[in-house]
């Protein structure tokens, strides 16, 4: 009888064919090696029987149970369940791609690493609270929930934070916005407008309860004292309505006119790039770029740069350098104003010493006017005798010259008897010798006619000759034609047609 013997609990099969009730030293030898080579402990008996062993593996060897079958939906349900309560809320770092925003606002897109991806989504009421505007090929670091889509048994991503890895949302907005404003001219140098040299009314745009307002003003009452206009126009320089505030208070200044105001200062002191934001946006730099007054961004310090900077006329690098840069020193400008009125009056005792020399120089050279008067008269009255003398023997010349031709040309009416004759005498002659010109032509004339005549070919028809054509052509010897040939013969008293024979 064959058995077959399993030891399941060990995870170790053994077959083997063996007779019932007896004892196989070789199978019991097998079975002891092969449970002494486990890690587990398993007591059995060396005199057991083949039976006895039968009957342990019997009951460690359990008939199967039929399966739990459950749904595709349910299954993914379990998992989804699973997966949101092992990852409840989680940072992911990744690689955007496939980025898509349908008509829903939503934003759907997959995160990679050189590993593997994985889907994600944001719903636009996260996606609104971006300061920046996600692309393929970025990299960001997501706060998000991990679930699973049940229709599809797609495992995604639920982002509810997305920041750019290695600038913060804020730096990228700030880079975003000025790459924007510079491509549309706003920092061009050419628009800045000249900052006034010694301006009398100014314009502080910033907190009334600020230290940078406070250090302006100590500053401007220091270097001035207190014969300057300063007008405050009180906002709030951090926070959501900060832009909104400062935008209005930069359109209030431009409507109220360069007439109310010379220069502003726009600004606040030092914070974080959040506490500097409202000064980073795009409604207050085009409230800037569209004021006429002259404008000077002050705000944190020195190290921080905002929009405001690029699109102002005049960047301070804090506010009380700002108060420093709009006004001048009462007592420096004292002191030029002395040193220059020193030179001035240096340069003026200068003038005055080398116009009195060139003075004293062309007195010298200077003659007397009433001499100078008394010279140009005689010298008037010399040009006059000689202009007088001049026209006088002008016209001496003129008369003597008058005779001379009247001498050449004679009486007139002589000169034309003479011509008349003249002419009548050369008609006379003409006549004569056009006529026998003609009756020499007409002789040569008839000359020439008879002997082009004599050279006539009818001339020499007339003389008994004969001209003989065969088709059109004139027959110069007999072998041009032949028997039967139709011939045209010319006489000098008309045509013949005969045939060759």
């Amino acid at each position: 009888m064959s058995d077959q013997l399993t030891l399941d609990g060990l995870g170790v099969k053994v077959t083997s064919t063996v007779k019932k009730n007896k004892v196989d030293e070789d199978i019991r030898q097998r079975l002891n090696k092969l449970m002494e080579s486990k890690t587990q402990t398993v007591s059995v008996v060396k005199e057991t029987s083949i039976e006895v062993i039968e009957e342990i593996i019997i009951e460690q060897t359990p008939e199967p149970e039929a399966p739990e079958v459950i749904t595709v939906t349910d299954l993914n349900k379990n998992i989804k369940k699973l997966l949101e309560k092992s990852f409840s809320m989680i940072w992911v770092k990744g690689e955007i791609s496939n980025f898509k925003v349908p008509g829903s606002g939503h934003m759907y897109f997959t995160l990679k690493d050189g590993g593997g991806q994985v889907k994600a989504v944001m719903f636009r009421g996260f996606a609104q609270g971006l300061k920046f505007t996600p692309e393929d090929g970025m990299e960001v670091l997501v706060r998000c929930k991990v679930t699973v889509y049940e229709p599809r048994g797609d495992y995604q991503l639920f982002c509810e934070v997305m920041e750019p890895v290695g600038y913060g949302a804020l730096q990228v907005a700030f880079e975003k916005l000025k790459a924007q404003l510079h491509k549309e001219g706003l920092f061009d140098q050419s628009r800045k407008k000249p900052i006034p040299g010694f301006p009398q009314r100014i314009g502080i745009i910033t907190s009334p309860t600020g230290a940078a307002i406070r250090d302006m003003i100590n500053v401007l009452t220091r270097r001035f004292g207190g014969s300057l206009d300063v007008t405050i126009l009180p906002t709030a320089v951090q926070g959501d309505r900060a832009p909104g505030e400062i935008a209005q208070a930069v359109r209030l200044a431009h409507k109220m006119g360069i007439g109310r105001f010379d220069v502003l200062i726009v600004g606040r002191g030092g914070g974080s790039l959040e506490d500097l934001w409202a000064f980073n946006t795009e409604e207050v730099a085009r409230a800037i770029a569209e004021c006429s007054i002259p404008i000077i961004s002050a705000v944190g310090h020195e190290v921080d740069f905002t929009i405001s900077d690029f699109v102002s006329d005049l960047r301070a690098p804090t506010p009380s350098a700002a108060a420093e840069l709009v006004v001048k020193n009462k007592s420096d400008l004292a002191d030029r104003v002395a040193q220059f009125h020193r030179q001035l009056v240096q340069q003026i005792n200068k003038k005055i010493a080398l116009s009195k020399s060139s003075s004293e120089g062309m007195s010298k050279r200077l003659i007397d006017p009433k001499r100078r008067l008394q010279d140009l008269m005689l010298r008037c009255d010399e040009w006059t005798e000689r202009l007088t003398m001049s026209m006088d023997r002008f016209l001496e010349d003129s008369i003597i010259q008058l005779k001379y031709m009247a001498e050449r040309l004679g009486d007139p009416q002589t000169k034309v008897e003479f011509l008349k004759q003249k002419f009548n005498r050369l008609s006379e002659l003409l006549g004569t010798r056009t006529l026998r010109n003609i009756e020499n032509r007409t002789a040569q004339l008839g000359r020439l006619a008879g002997m082009l005549n004599g050279l006539s070919p009818l001339a020499v028809l007339d003389r008994g000759f004969s001209i003989v054509k065969r088709q059109g052509i004139i027959v110069k010897s007999t072998s041009q034609v032949k028997s039967g040939d139709e011939l045209e013969i010319k006489l000098a008293g008309g045509d013949l047609k005969a045939e060759v024979i």
